[in-house]
C-alpha cells in the first residue's frame, strides 16, 4: 500500500452523538495516516460538541458545522471540494451510524491504487447485509431494479461507502450530480458512467445501526424511482 497518498475520510452527521466518537476513533485506528472531515447539520443532540472536543487531541480532524439540515447531497459535494482544494489524493465517504466498518478502509485505499472509483457492495460475492425483513427486501430489490433499468454495470447503487481517486477522475465532478437526498448516491453512478469511469465494486459488510434513528424518509422510495426513470431517459435519449 502506498503510504504517501494524502487520504481524507468523510462522513455527514445529523444526531449521531451515540456513534461519532467510536467512528472517529476507529477510522484513526484502521487508517492512522488519514485526515477526517465531518460535516454536521447543526445536530440538535449536539453531535458537533463531541467533535469539537475530539478536535483538541486529533490534529487531522476537521469539522464543518452548517446552520441547519441541508442534506446529504450538498454535504458530499462540500467534502469533494474540500478534498480537491486541500490537495488530497483520495476521498473515502462513509455513513456515521457505524453501518460501515472502518476496518474495511484499507481495502478501499488498496483498490484506489488501481481504480479511480471504488464502491463498497453488499450484493456481490463476499458482501453481506445485516438488515432484516422488509428493509432488506426493499434494498435488494431496489438495487436490482436500478441495475436492470439503468444498464449500469454495478450491483450496488445506494451505499455511501465509496472511494474517489481525486487526481484520476477525468471529466468528473460531484457538482454535476443533480439528484438530491438519498437519490444522490444513485445519481453519482450515472455521472461516473457518463464520464466513462469504471465502477469498481469491492465486498463490504453492512451493519444495521444500533444507536440513533434512521434518517431515510419513506417518501424517498418514490423519489428514487422518479429519479431513476428520469436519469435513464436522459442517458438513453439525450
Amino acid at each position: 500500500m502506498n503510504n504517501n497518498k494524502r487520504i481524507l475520510v468523510f462522513s455527514a452527521t445529523y444526531n449521531e452523538i451515540g456513534n461519532i466518537r467510536e467512528l472517529i476513533n476507529n477510522i484513526q485506528k484502521y487508517l492512522p495516516s488519514a485526515s477526517i472531515l465531518i460535516v454536521d447539520d447543526n445536530s440538535p443532540d449536539k453531535t458537533h460538541e463531541v467533535i469539537k472536543e475530539l478536535k483538541k487531541e486529533k490534529k487531522n480532524l476537521f469539522l464543518i458545522q452548517r446552520e441547519r439540515k441541508l442534506g446529504l447531497d450538498s454535504a458530499h459535494k462540500i467534502a469533494f471540494n474540500f478534498a480537491k482544494e486541500n490537495s488530497f489524493d483520495y476521498l473515502i465517504t462513509m455513513d456515521a451510524d457505524l453501518s460501515h466498518n472502518p476496518k474495511e478502509l484499507p481495502e478501499f485505499v488498496k483498490n484506489l491504487e488501481k481504480s479511480a472509483f471504488v464502491i463498497g457492495s453488499r450484493y456481490i460475492p463476499g458482501g453481506k447485509c445485516s438488515m432484516k425483513g422488509i428493509r432488506l427486501i426493499m434494498s435488494k430489490l431496489g438495487n436490482k431494479m436500478i441495475k436492470s433499468v439503468s444498464g449500469i454495470k454495478s450491483s450496488e447503487f445506494t451505499t455511501s461507502y465509496r472511494g474517489f481517486d481525486i487526481n484520476n477522475l477525468k471529466n468528473f465532478d460531484l457538482a454535476n450530480v443533480k439528484t438530491k437526498g438519498y437519490s444522490f448516491f444513485m445519481g453519482t453512478l450515472f455521472e461516473l458512467e457518463k464520464s466513462n469511469i469504471e465502477i469498481k465494486e469491492i465486498p463490504i459488510t453492512f451493519y444495521d445501526r444500533t444507536k440513533g434513528v434512521s434518517k431515510i424518509p419513506k417518501a424517498e422510495i418514490l423519489r428514487t424511482l422518479k429519479n431513476l426513470i428520469y436519469l435513464t431517459f436522459i442517458k438513453k435519449f439525450l
